[in-house]
This record gives structure tokens, C-alpha cells and sequence, in this order.
């Protein structure tokens, strides 16, 4: 059985993913733009992988858009995104939490009618492994 691990920027939460992921979705959805403040999310989903906090659960607060399905489980110290339980036994995890690699390539991009206009070019900007000078 596959072990992920993760945790949000300050530590606080800590928390493993037992089991395999089905799909690795890049949503650009407008509701998934204001979450990440970036062009996408990039969420794994599952419906058997068993999600246990190790540490930091009281400081997991969620949110979810009245009038929609779209939910969002954060730090509430931090404000990294993490791990949900979403419809009935959906567990989505963003791939960014996670401190153990992801071996799995994505499996689509989503709601790219939404797509933010500036990420078509995205392809064609310089790249630096660090900040530029």
C-alpha cells in the first residue's frame, strides 16, 4: 500500500494518505484561482486512500462556497491548503501538501473555459532555479 505524507507551511498540521491516488486534476476553475491565487490547483483525488491526521487537527478549518460543491480545508495559522473529504467519501488532497513525491503525471486539465488569459503564455517565460537577479 502507498504512504504519502504531508504537512502545511508552519508544521503544525502533519498528516498521511494510505492508499493509491485515481487521478491528479489542474483545475482552472475561477473558484480554484481565487483558492491558490495562481493560474490552477493541482488536487489528487481518491475514493479508497485513507486520510489520518498525526498532529495539528484542531487547526484544520474548511470552507465551502455557499451554493456550490467547491470546499477548501487550510491551516488555520498558516493558511496552506490540505487534505478534504469532499461529496461522501472523496478524500482530495493538493498535490503542493504533500512532503513524499508524486509519481503520478497528471491526468487533465479542468474547467479550462475558465482558464485565467495570462496562462496561455506561461510556456514561452524565461525560467531561473532561483529568484533572478
Amino acid at each position: 500500500m502507498t504512504k504519502h505524507v504531508g504537512s502545511c507551511l508552519c508544521s503544525t498540521v502533519r498528516f498521511e494518505v494510505h492508499g493509491d491516488f485515481d487521478s491528479f486534476y489542474l483545475c482552472h476553475c475561477e473558484y480554484c484561482q481565487k483558492d491558490t491565487g495562481s493560474a490552477h490547483a493541482a488536487n489528487l483525488f481518491s475514493q479508497s486512500a485513507k486520510l489520518t491526521w498525526l498532529a495539528g487537527v484542531d487547526a484544520v478549518t474548511s470552507f465551502t462556497l455557499p451554493g456550490t460543491r467547491h470546499n477548501k480545508s487550510f491551516c488555520r495559522s498558516c493558511g496552506s491548503a490540505l487534505p478534504s473529504i469532499q461529496l461522501t467519501d472523496l478524500l482530495v488532497v493538493p498535490a503542493g501538501c504533500l512532503d513524499t513525491e508524486v509519481s503520478m503525471s497528471p491526468t487533465a486539465h479542468i474547467f479550462t473555459s475558465s482558464r485565467a488569459v495570462w496562462d496561455a503564455a506561461i510556456g514561452d517565460v524565461p525560467e531561473f532555479e532561483g529568484l533572478p537577479e
